[in-house]
């Protein structure tokens, strides 16, 4: 979370106006110069809604904003700002990640029918152990980050009352969660091939002819573009590539912003001893993050056919350059243990996503010597886990 934002909230707990509602937006739209949109105010770094509450009480069951006008405002942190009469200005995080449902005229909702508003009681008040209070933002808004509009859309869709979800919990037969399974010795075996260092070699090829590209879309600051950006310069064409170097001033503006794609994987090879499936993740170092790594059930659903073997190919780059590149097996044992499944993801339908803590996939990159270390019991504990949701 940027400094900006950091020195919004804390001028909002600390100094700004109190007890009128009017008061504060005034004077806080003329300090942090925001531009007012309909109920949001909004600069290049954040936007806030405003909310009123004649109770000194932290909860509040006002209207706060329809669902699709937070989704113009998704990308960066969206604060709501309790005034309250009686008590200081409340500050909470209501990025789609951190809404339990719609509440309000929602029973259109689809996910290609954007309808509804969330109420100041639909904002949840502790995601991930982490109370949503400021000594957390940082903390909560990396994780957000990590996940797509998409996922928070399907979410709230199964969460809100009377809507049938579209995305249905994948149930394999007997041969397909056997090959399930069987994919922790099928990555066993391919990460100690030779086809395993033919794919590293092909990703860092790819890599190599546009580190220049990657460099520069890694200062994108909206997460999920900067990765479609950097995934699209490695797997596309010789022409594709060009395209997009010779209009990469103009990429940010050109593509949505959220990742349409149905797959697993962003680069797929076959080999003899396996179709596999790779995840370009870049992982910028110095900046906080804990990136999706996957949707559960398309996870399974891919593992279930006989030959898949799933990889992530994380690019860490410094302030000044890439300095590594780590073709990681989804099993690896690191990896595995720092897999977060977001619970509150599990509707009625879906298993919902993973997301990894970001240090983790920081320490394999600074790792000397790497080395897929796959461990079956862990594997077979883990994918029984993704199952039993």
């Amino acid at each position: 979370m940027n400094s900006f934002c950091k020195d919004f909230v804390k001028y909002i707990l600390n100094t700004a106006p109190r007890y009128n509602k009017e008061v504060v937006e005034n004077d806080v739209c003329k300090r942090f110069h925001l531009t007012k949109d309909r109920k949001v105010y909004h600069n290049d770094y954040f936007a806030v809604r405003f909310c009123y509450s004649k109770s000194s009480s932290s909860s509040f069951s006002n209207t706060v904003l329809s669902l699709s006008a937070l989704e113009k405002y998704d990308r960066i942190p969206f604060f709501v700002v309790l005034v309250r009469r009686d008590a200081d200005n409340l500050v909470l995080l209501a990025n789609t990640t951190f809404l339990k449902k719609i509440s309000h005229s929602s029973q259109n909702l689809r996910i290609d029918n954007i309808k509804g508003s969330f109420n100041g009681s639909d904002i949840m008040r502790s995601y991930e152990n982490r109370t949503n209070t400021p000594e957390n933002f940082e903390f909560l808004f990396a994780l957000h980050q990590g996940l797509e509009w998409k996922d928070n859309l399907s979410r709230l869709v199964d969460a809100s009352a009377d809507i049938k979800p579209i995305s249905q919990k994948f149930n394999p037969t007997e041969d397909e969660e056997r090959n399930i399974y069987n994919s922790i010795k099928r990555a066993k075996a391919f990460v100690q091939s030779e086809n395993y260092h033919a794919l590293e070699e092909d990703l860092n090829q790819r890599c190599e002819s546009c580190r220049k590209e990657i460099l520069i879309a890694s200062h994108i600051e909206n997460t999920n573009i900067r990765g479609r950006l950097i995934e699209s310069l490695i797997t596309s064409s010789d022409e594709e590539r060009k395209m997009l170097i010779n209009n990469l001033e103009n990429m940010e503006k050109a593509l949505p912003s959220y990742d349409t794609r149905n797959g697993l994987g962003d680069y797929c090879r076959r080999f003899d001893n396996g179709s596999t499936f790779t995840d370009i993740k870049t992982k910028v170092i110095y900046l906080t993050s804990n990136p999706k790594a996957y949707n559960i059930d398309k996870f399974l659903k891919q593992m279930s056919t006989s030959d898949s073997v799933f990889l992530f190919f994380f690019i860490g780059i410094d302030e000044t350059r890439i300095f590594n590149t780590v073709l990681c097996s989804v099993y690896h044992q690191k990896l595995i243990e720092n897999t977060l499944l977001q619970f509150h993801w599990a509707g009625r339908s879906t298993r919902g996503v993973a997301q990894f803590n970001g240090e983790a996939i920081n320490e394999i990159l600074n790792e000397h010597a790497f080395q897929n270390n796959i461990d079956e019991k862990t594997g077979r504990m883990f994918l029984n886990k993704l199952l039993d949701r």
